[in-house]
């Protein structure tokens, strides 16, 4: 590959192994962006869209870039690299690979994640309306949209609102908070928004970043001295969506450039759309200026799904997976209602449940039962034969939980703080045991069949309704299992 001459085949080659060398993501967060082209003198440069990345190119892989593309270049040129602020519009040379700078730098204006700090720019590239290309290069999931939302009791507010979110409407609140469960659908809602916001602007810079990343993002900004390109690049956002803000709690630096940030977007007339696992003043480990700005516009709660919901995510999956010919067929209702009662946890685990059950069924799905379909999950979930949950061992961890003995969960007590964990128990007994409500209610020091009934009915009822009940129940599944 020696003795080239033409710029175009030498980049390919040089980044092609350069890649190879720094790994995907400095490449596509770098490289990828940048092009080859010719100065005013004729010179070859290398123009990255922002100085942050010059100098980090600089910094980390100018002398390898030279290296490579001097063992290549048949006329021993060398390259040089600047911003594009430096350089105007000069002469192109080439643009690597073809169509590959847009794809991962930039699409439709809606910015990905792993873009550096000062890098985050929906103007620097051409649009592109191509969902795949979307996917990847925003970091938001193709699937979570609008029409694959599954409406029920518990998320029908927070779903209306999230449609006019993302359809610019005037006179919204400003911010919009959604907050609720792990694995209710909040994640699903913001992609949702940022996919329809894109579509109904395609000129608008629509920036979606989890918390997680803005932390990163923020602390190497300050660790390159480039805060000022990380600030812009969030503050000339048209909707800035920030997934899972619980994440910021005890970062104080950070906080502070969230709450600056806000500040900023709301004085300018932007959107601004949140999550968390909790409402905004229940984030105790965020300092109260930032809580109080998170708390001033909507909070609107993603509660626990009810049963009828679950069934109905359960039967929206196994469609989705129809069309895609993974499955053929429909379910039968009885096995579709004994998947989601052996799946009290998250939606997210739901789902797990139903792509396993459509992994091993395939074409048998609509001629499964109840036993089968119990039998192929208990190996495929667990990985082996289903390990047994006993009555004892659920009053032990719930008492744990609680902080109560395992007596008093069998006692005659009846105060609220021994009762309610008594009637999550009874819940976990009938979810994760075969024994009858007459067995169980022996086993809770000699209780009346009815008495378990009613308190397996109450947690059911009030799961939906009360967050903390939701995530007790959800954490004593995961250590039951576990």
């Amino acid at each position: 590959m020696t003795g080239m001459t033409d710029p175009d085949r030498i980049w390919t080659e040089a980044a092609g192994r350069l890649k190879t060398e720094i790994g995907d993501g400095p490449f596509s967060s770098y490289i990828a962006p940048s092009a080859v082209r010719l100065d005013a003198s004729g010179n070859l440069i290398l123009v990255t869209p922002t100085a942050y990345a010059r100098d980090w190119v600089r910094k980390n892989a100018l002398r390898r870039m030279n290296e490579l593309w001097l063992g290549l270049d048949g006329l021993s040129r060398r390259l040089d690299v600047r911003c594009r602020a430096e350089v105007g519009s000069p002469a192109p040379a080439t643009a690597f690979p073809a169509g590959e700078a847009p794809r991962l730098a930039s699409v439709g204006g809606v910015v990905a994640p792993s873009v550096p700090a000062s890098a985050i720019s929906a103007s620097a590239f051409a649009p592109s309306t191509d969902g795949a290309r979307a996917v990847r290069a925003a970091g938001l999931q193709e699937r979570l949209t609008f029409d694959s939302f599954v409406e029920g009791q518990g998320n029908a507010f927070a779903f209306a609102i999230a449609k006019q979110v993302a359809s610019w409407a005037d006179g919204h609140f400003n911010p919009v908070f959604f907050c609720g469960p792990y694995g209710y659908g909040k994640t699903h809602l913001l992609n949702a928004i940022a996919w329809e916001a894109q579509r109904l602007r395609p000129d608008a810079k629509v920036v979606y970043l989890t918390a997680e990343r803005f932390l990163s993002t923020f602390v190497r900004a300050m660790q390159d001295r480039s805060t000022a390109a990380f600030k812009e690049s969030l503050r000339s956002a048209d909707m800035l969506l920030l997934d899972d803000v619980q994440f910021v709690g005890g970062k104080t630096s950070t906080q502070e450039e969230l709450l600056n940030t806000l500040t900023s977007l709301i004085e300018d007339g932007k959107r601004i759309v949140l999550s968390a696992d909790r409402a905004p003043t229940a984030l105790t480990d965020v300092e109260p200026r930032l809580r109080s700005h998170l708390a001033a516009g909507l909070t609107c709660p993603v509660e626990a799904a009810d049963r009828n919901l679950k069934i109905a995510v359960a039967q929206s999956r196994l469609n989705a997976l129809a069309k895609l010919g993974v499955v053929s067929g429909q379910a039968r209702t009885d096995v579709l209602e004994h998947l989601v009662d052996r799946t009290p946890g998250s939606m997210r685990e739901l789902e797990g449940a139903v792509n396993t059950l459509a992994a091993v069924a395939g074409a048998r799905l609509s001629t499964l039962g109840v036993e089968e379909a119990q039998s192929l999950l208990g190996v495929a979930l667990r990985g082996g034969p289903e390990r047994r949950i006993t009555v004892d061992e659920i009053q032990k961890t719930v008492a744990d939980h609680f902080n109560l003995k395992q007596a008093d969960l069998l006692s005659e007590r009846r105060t609220r703080a021994i009762a309610r964990p008594r009637q999550i128990a009874m819940y976990l007994c009938k979810q994760h045991t075969t024994r009858s409500y007459p067995d169980i209610g022996r086993r809770f020091g000699g209780r009346d069949h009815t008495t378990v009934l009613h308190g397996v009915r109450k947690i059911e009822e009030l799961m939906p309704k009360e967050e903390q009940i939701a995530r007790d129940v959800e954490a004593l599944t995961r250590k039951l299992r576990g």
